[in-house]
Parts: C-alpha cells; sequence; structure tokens
C-alpha cells in the first residue's frame, strides 16, 4: 500500500500509461503518462523556484490539463494546493490568499479575464498557466524524472478546502495524504471501476464534491470528464456533453439532478450510459427523486451520500430503492456510514442519544482548518465518551436520528448554517458583507423553506436611509459568490429583536 499520494499515482501512471484519463468535449484528451510527465516539470519547476514540502499553492482552477498535473506535482513534492475559485469576488478570494499565504498562485485563465484586483494585488506572486513564458520554462526541465518525495508521510497535508464562515471569513479545512488513501479505499470500493470507466466532473474544482471526481476517477485509473462553467449552466449542451463523452459515473448535488428534471432535459432516453448516479451535499426532494428513480432505475443504481468537507467530503452511503417512496414527504436517509468511520450521536450534553448532533471519528477526519487554532479546537474535540488517550472527532452541527434498522436520518442543524445548491453556507457571511454596505444599519439572512429538500436566501436590512434593493444587491455581489447572493432582498425600518436583544429569526421567518 502507498502511504502517500504521490507514490500511488505514480504506480498507476506506469501501469495504464498509454490510458486516456482526461477526456474534454473540445475532443482533446490526455493520457496518464502525459499528466505524469507534465507533473514532473511542475516539481521541477516549484523545486527551482523555492518551493518545499508544506508550502501552499493556490491555483485559480478552471479544470485545464495544465491545472490537474499541477495538483499532481504538489502532491508529489509535499507541497499543500488549494483550489481557488477564479470567479469569486475579490473581496472574498483575497481573504482566502492572505489566510492561507501561498507561495505562488496559478491560473488557467489569462491575464484579461482575471479580476483587475486581483491580477494587480497579487501579481508578483501570480504565474498564467498559458503564458507562453511558462511553458517553454516547463519544457526546459525533465519530464521523465519521476520526483516523489518519499519524505511525505501519510499525515501530511495534501490539499486546503475553502467554505463559508460564520465570522464573514472563510474557513480552510486541511485533509492529508492518510485522509484521502482512506476515503479512496472506500470511493473505489463502492464505484467498483471497470474497463472504460468515465468519471463526470461537473463539480467545480474548488468544492469538496470535485475531490470523489478527480481522486476516484485519476487513482484508480480511470477517466476524468472535466466539464466547465460554460457547459454546467446550460442543461441541454451538459447532459449532450456526457452523452458525447460516455459518462459512467455521474456525482452532483441533488439541486443540478432536479434542475435537469424540471427542465424536462432528463427523459430517460439520454444518459443511458450512465450505470451510477451519486449525488449529495443536500436533500433530494422525494417526488423528483423519485422521477430520476422511474427513468433509471431499472439500469443505474442511484446512491445517496452525505460527508462535511472537514471528513474528507463522504461519510455515509444509502442506494436507494423502491420502498423508499412509500412516503414521498420525507428525505431518503443518510445511511450508515461507510468503512473505517465511526459516530456518536449526542445531545446538548455530549452525552450519547438517538437524535442530536453527529459527531464523526476515524482516519478520514481531517487535522482542522489552516492558521486558524481557535475554530480548530472548537470543531475539533475529544472524543465525549472517554478520555484515555487522544481521540480527535468532529462536530458536524448536524442533527441526526438513528432509526431501528441503524439508518441515519437528517433533522436540521444546531446553529445558522444551511445547505444551498449543495453548498454548506453560513449565513452569518452573508450578514457580515451586507453589514459593510453603505446605510445598513442592520441586516439578517434567514432560509426560507419552499418544501423538503427546496428553500431559497432572504435577506432583511433595517436602514434609515431610502435604500434600493438592486443597489444592495449590486453590492453583495462584490463580496460573496453567487451561490451566496440572496434571492429576495427586504427593506424595513428596523429587525425584529428577541427579550436578550438580539434578532428574532423566528419572527422573520414567519413574515
Amino acid at each position: 500500500m502507498s502511504y502517500n499520494l504521490g507514490l500511488r499515482f505514480q504506480r498507476i501512471s506506469t501501469q495504464e500509461r498509454g490510458k486516456v484519463c482526461l477526456s474534454y468535449i473540445d475532443g482533446t484528451s490526455f493520457t496518464f503518462g502525459e499528466l505524469n510527465e507534465r507533473s514532473n516539470q511542475y516539481v521541477h519547476w516549484l523545486i527551482q523556484n523555492g518551493v518545499a514540502k508544506g508550502d501552499v499553492i493556490g491555483i485559480l482552477n478552471n479544470k485545464s490539463f495544465n491545472a490537474f498535473a499541477l495538483m499532481i506535482g504538489c502532491i508529489k513534492l509535499g507541497a499543500i494546493y488549494t483550489n481557488l475559485d477564479p470567479f469569486s469576488p475579490f473581496v472574498r478570494l483575497s481573504k482566502i490568499i492572505d489566510r492561507c499565504s501561498p507561495k505562488f498562485i496559478f491560473s488557467d485563465l489569462s491575464e484579461r479575464e482575471l479580476e483587475a484586483d486581483l491580477y494587480q494585488t497579487y501579481q508578483d506572486r501570480l504565474r498564467l498557466l498559458r503564458s507562453e513564458d511558462l511553458n517553454i520554462e516547463l519544457d526546459l526541465l525533465s519530464q521523465q524524472d519521476n520526483i516523489c518525495v518519499e519524505s511525505v508521510c501519510g499525515t501530511d497535508p495534501a490539499y486546503i478546502m475553502f467554505t463559508s464562515g460564520s465570522t464573514g471569513f472563510p474557513k480552510g479545512a486541511v485533509m492529508t495524504h492518510s485522509n484521502l488513501i482512506s476515503f479512496l479505499e472506500w470511493s473505489i470500493g463502492v464505484t467498483q471501476p471497470r474497463d472504460n470507466e468515465v468519471f463526470t466532473n461537473v463539480n467545480p474544482i474548488y468544492f469538496d464534491n470535485s475531490v470523489f471526481d478527480f481522486y476516484t476517477s485519476i487513482f484508480s485509473g480511470s477517466t476524468l470528464a472535466p466539464l466547465t462553467t460554460d457547459i454546467t449552466k446550460s442543461p441541454v449542451k451538459l447532459v449532450r456533453a456526457i452523452d458525447h463523452l460516455k459518462c459512467t459515473i455521474w456525482f452532483s448535488v441533488p439541486s443540478l439532478l432536479v434542475y435537469l428534471l424540471t427542465t424536462r432535459v432528463l427523459n430517460g432516453a439520454n444518459l443511458t450510459c450512465v450505470r451510477l448516479f451519486i449525488f449529495g451535499g443536500e436533500g433530494f426532494p422525494k417526488p423528483k427523486l423519485k422521477q430520476l428513480y422511474d427513468m433509471y432505475g431499472a439500469n443505474a443504481q442511484l446512491l445517496n451520500v452525505y460527508g462535511p468537507t472537514e471528513c474528507t467530503c463522504i461519510c455515509s452511503e444509502y442506494f436507494i430503492n423502491s420502498s423508499d417512496f412509500d412516503d414521498l414527504n420525507s428525505l431518503a436517509p443518510l445511511g450508515k456510514m461507510t468503512k473505517n468511520f465511526y459516530y456518536h450521536i449526542v445531545d446538548e450534553s455530549l452525552k450519547p442519544a438517538d437524535k442530536g448532533e453527529l459527531l464523526l471519528g476515524g482516519p478520514n477526519v481531517g487535522c482542522g482548518y489552516y492558521n486558524d487554532s481557535e475554530r480548530t479546537e472548537k470543531a475539533f474535540i475529544q472524543n465525549p465518551v472517554h478520555d484515555k488517550y487522544r481521540d480527535i472527532m468532529y462536530r458536524t452541527g448536524d442533527l441526526v436520528e438513528r432509526d431501528t434498522r441503524g439508518l441515519v436520518h437528517f433533522r436540521g442543524r444546531v446553529d445558522n448554517q444551511i445547505k444551498h445548491m449543495g453548498y454548506r453556507i453560513e449565513l452569518e457571511e452573508i450578514e457580515a458583507g451586507l453589514n459593510t454596505i453603505t446605510d445598513v444599519k442592520e441586516a439578517a439572512v434567514i432560509y426560507k423553506r419552499l418544501g423538503v429538500g427546496l428553500g431559497q436566501i432572504v435577506a432583511y436590512i433595517a436602514s434609515d436611509q431610502s435604500l434600493d434593493t438592486r443597489h444592495v444587491l449590486t453590492e453583495i455581489k462584490k463580496i460573496v459568490p453567487d451561490y451566496m447572493v440572496p434571492k429576495k432582498i427586504e427593506i424595513v425600518s428596523s429587525l425584529p429583536k428577541n427579550q436578550n436583544g438580539k434578532i428574532d429569526r423566528n419572527a422573520l421567518r414567519a413574515l
């Protein structure tokens, strides 16, 4: 067994040298041998430019071959990569960059495509992956030498994944080589990749669902089909692309499948190559799930998964069957924990219970938040069942209930966090952004539920001035990414308060 990911990839790329690992809709493709050689060039470049094991490399990643090769290069060297959203507002992106202080920031977008503030602020560290100058430098470096630093061990970080933070500052979950190797044991085991398997990559690469896409495909010797935003935002283009690329394993948030069903793009006659639909990150409304099952259930399996970013993305699994539709007013179970996980359900006093907060333990639990010890200590705690030795568990903040079959069901949150479009969002981060806008006296954000698994973000703003909602919308789009932008903004004279003087969100939900 490989003890780090670089050695594991080195073995796979040798075995599958001539096999396609990346297949794009424009007809271009790359083999495992080409990915290995390009990643070797990046390792040489990083070393020559003073990058060492443990240094952070930022990647403004739009799913190019070079960006994937750089990820592999970082893994081989023991550098920590963090995939960044190249289209995120500069205000938010700069917080992330300043938190993790990457030695270099690479982008597979051109200077013209990057936000001007981003380019000007970080141009001393910025390297464009499509730049002719950089490509000439790389071409002069060795392609054949497999530089895999054997001193990289399982406990060394592989990547940082940033998620929404309640303080208005994103949190960077640090995941190790061992976390991912343990994850791969499950993901490859549950998918059982076959010859000519093609995994979809509809998920943004900075979003934790993409960890499944990239690692399960590449590290099992399968093909990955990266699909960029210009394709995924068009239902017709997306389905046609997946059919054209003959994708066999699909993974996305439920809301994307719901969108394809609602727009009637999915009809049972397309996506016939898909043998496994995997979805997770939020609840899947049962009526829409039944529609998907009725269309594809005869020839494909449907797998519901759940898991937080801090625990290598997936920790439970449940295969959908016909009996799940006896009740259309609930969500499918989260199921049982995947192998190599253990869990506790605890009450507010952290005492074991059948209904309460879910705590997760095992080798998939990450090592905390990067450069953020205070939030790490709150979320990563000693197993409350014993104090005999160090045994760290992650507090998910998710309220769950275990049924008589031992299946776990999602019941809500202990805090103000939501799942929307698959993204984990702290509503306080949106509030913090709204409160920076001129003439906003006070802001509160709620999640208005429209049905099982459906909802929208609504913002209430108190102001003494005649604020225009269009102005507020324009300003908040400069601060938070699109998936956090409120669907509705209401301007009021004051926000309701409870007896403690805090904003009464229950009163806002009743409006």
